[in-house]
């Protein structure tokens, strides 16, 4: 922990990864009573209509869901089995962890991708997720902002309905970066990215280039940029994306491993039972297979802390040492959008490229944080980049949706914005 923060933070700090690690756990519960909510519901209608209902197989689908329910809190179970590898002391959280009985202790770990514990994570219940859960539009983190904080020594941390919505989104984050049935979504996005980049560096040497992918989620594009023989480094904000990536990056052995059912939660606008239950198998992709020797890290953090701090010492300073910034779905994270064009610019090598794409869903907008929301229209985005010192090129949009179920009756399509910038000054 840097020394930026104090003590009062650290102890904030260590308590909310406690929290989130609890969320994890109280995941079966939470989602067993909202399922057992509708089984309530059922019984307020009259005999025969439950005999209907009866009848057409809602009672069996409840029964199914249930063991979804169940599968995903042991999937869930294994991505916090072992929270003590990001530096925290849980036992200041009042964490109580359960055993896993299908966690072997003895795994090889694989150390190709570097996790630096995390500074700052989430602790603004805000992160980078744009969910699209139940019936709301948004980034699902801009209007619920309850993050309760509890005294040392006053019970276990119940979770809330917000810390919830944050697994649901995190299991569907899964299957965009990594599952097959995520591939159509993924493709959209991240092949023009990583082709922009390839073509930017035609006939160099690409182990010396150094990658930056700032709101790497779960690290699938930060993966696929390692994968083509880059130096790349992610970085993210979130606990609920550090501790799953880990899970996937360091702890999964083959492709397939883990199957999940990402649709359970919610019963609105699904075609069929079998839309809702279907099972998601990840990884599509064995993350061991990475090229010997490549340089893949992934930093935990807040963007602007890490990357927009000048520091004393010059060697740690970002200014100048990157090649390449991909950002995807997360310029609107920013409250000031204003710095983060600054801090792109100011860590890019000159001549390096900031590639784009993604929507201005801004995060920040009508928060009832009391944070500040600068919120620009495209148009004054790129203006601003080009005040900034940025040449764009290759200017387009591409419609792709984020995390969707394509079986869904409803989906949402964002027309989002692609361009190459190349730091002229």
């Amino acid at each position: 922990m840097s020394g930026r923060f104090s003590e009062k933070d650290v102890q904030e700090e260590q308590m909310h990864f406690s929290n989130v690690v609890t969320a994890f756990q109280q995941y079966a519960q939470y989602s067993l009573a909202a399922n057992n909510r509708r089984r309530k519901d059922m019984y307020t209608l009259s005999q025969a209509d439950r005999a209907l209902l009866d009848a057409i197989g809602y009672k069996k689908k409840l029964q199914e869901v249930d063991t979804a329910i169940l599968a995903n809190a042991d999937f869930l179970n294994r991505i916090v089995a072992d929270p003590e590898i990001f530096g925290h002391d849980l036992s200041a959280g009042e964490y109580s962890a359960e055993d896993d009985p299908n966690e072997d202790s003895s795994r090889h770990q694989k150390s190709w991708n570097s996790l630096d514990p995390p500074s700052r994570g989430d602790d603004n219940p805000c992160s980078h997720g744009h969910s699209h859960y139940g019936h709301t539009h948004s980034h699902g983190h801009n209007l619920q902002t309850s993050d309760p904080r509890r005294p040392h020594g006053q019970g276990k941390y119940k979770p809330t309905d917000f810390d919830m919505d944050k697994l649901r989104s995190t299991l569907k984050q899964f299957v965009r970066d990594w599952s097959e049935d995520g591939k159509s979504e993924r493709d959209l996005c991240y092949e023009p990215m990583k082709r922009a980049l390839e073509e930017h560096f035609e006939g160099q040497e690409r182990g010396k280039l150094r990658v930056l992918v700032p709101g790497a989620g779960l690290g699938r594009l930060a993966y696929d940029v390692a994968t083509l023989g880059f130096s790349c480094q992610g970085n993210e904000f979130s606990h609920y994306m550090l501790l799953s990536s880990h899970l996937i990056l360091n702890k999964t052995d083959s492709i397939g491993e883990h199957t999940i059912y990402p649709y359970i939660h919610s019963f609105s606008n699904i075609p069929s039972k079998a839309a809702m239950l279907r099972p998601v198998k990840i990884p599509d992709v064995r993350p061991s297979d990475i090229p010997p020797g490549t340089d893949f890290s992934l930093v935990a953090g807040d963007f602007e802390e890490i990357y927009g701090d000048d520091v004393a010492d010059e060697s740690e300073s970002h200014a100048g040492r990157w090649d390449a910034v991909l950002t995807c779905f997360f310029i609107d994270t920013a409250k000031n959008a204003v710095n983060y064009l600054r801090i792109i610019h100011r860590i890019l090598a000159p001549g390096g490229v900031w590639i784009n794409l993604g929507p201005l869903l801004w995060h920040f907008e009508n928060n009832d944080t009391g944070d500040p929301s600068i919120e620009l229209d495209l148009e004054e985005v790129r203006e601003l980049a080009r005040k900034i010192g940025f040449q764009l090129s290759d200017e387009r949009t591409i419609e792709t949706s984020y995390t969707s179920n394509d079986q869904s009756m409803l989906g949402y399509i964002y027309k989002a914005a692609f361009w190459k910038a190349t730091k002229a000054s």
